[in-house]
């Protein structure tokens, strides 16, 4: 498991807001970095999870945060589920293909089940590890431990 200090791996993966556009984290340096690694898209506590994000984004800006949500779905499925969850601006990664390779870099792959633990990271503008919060499946993670996070950086 990742902790704090440790660089953050690289990863590029497509995006469902483009099916042709991929992003690269390295690519996002000089900028924080909000990954939320969960489970599936259409599920109860996912569906609560990521709008959370999208309520929070004016505030996530206004610490030159950027979130990501990861999720061994594919990219046509995000866009099907953001769509169904009235529009969800940031980036829902596919680590469908190679399966998990983002996930088990992370630390957050579920070894049996074949899908991503739920769980934030906070990567810093110089790419390290400022916050690693690894979640049960049930539980939502709440945006103000990463804001408290994120104000001291």
């Amino acid at each position: 498991m990742l902790q704090v200090g440790d660089t953050a791996p690289d990863f590029e993966l497509p995006s469902h807001l483009d099916r042709n556009k991929k992003v690269k984290l390295s690519d996002l340096r000089g900028q924080n970095i909000v990954l939320a690694f969960y489970p599936f898209d259409w599920t109860p506590v996912c569906s609560a999870q990521m709008p959370n994000y999208e309520t929070d984004k004016t505030r996530f800006a206004d610490h030159d945060a950027q979130v990501l949500g990861i999720s061994v779905d594919s990219a046509p499925s995000h866009a099907a589920w953001a769509e169904s969850l009235g529009g969800i601006s940031f980036d829902l990664l596919s680590d469908f293909h190679p399966k998990g390779e983002v996930c088990k870099q992370y630390g957050t792959w579920r070894e049996g089940d074949g899908f991503s633990n739920r769980a934030v990271f906070v990567v810093d503008k110089e790419g390290k590890i400022a916050y690693a919060d690894y979640h049960e499946l049930l539980d939502v993670p709440k945006n103000d431990e990463v804001f408290e996070v994120l104000s001291k950086m």
